[in-house]
């Protein structure tokens, strides 16, 4: 996965740099893992990630994005949280 053109595209969910940033870097760490290529049996790409971040309601921030798509993957297949951003 290309991880500067991810967070590049992730400009049209109008998250800040460091949210596109966090979820660029927390996307190309869940492709390194293979898990999605696993569980779902495809490689994870960027236009896999913004399909699905495309999905979560419209209402929700990048950052919520992302979270409500791994939090999903997550119920279905376990092993995902990891992924998730926490905020403090």
């Amino acid at each position: 996965m290309n991880r500067e053109r991810l967070e590049r595209e992730l400009e049209r969910f109008e998250g800040d740099a460091d949210a596109r940033r966090v979820v660029a870097r927390q996307a190309r760490d869940l492709a390194d893992s293979g898990f999605v290529e696993e569980d779902l049996g495809f490689e994870l790409d960027a236009e896999t990630v913004l399909d699905n971040l495309d999905d979560a309601p419209d209402d929700h921030s990048l950052v919520e994005r992302w979270n409500w798509w791994v939090g999903s993957l997550e119920l279905s297949h376990g092993g995902y949280e990891q992924f998730q951003v926490r905020i403090y």
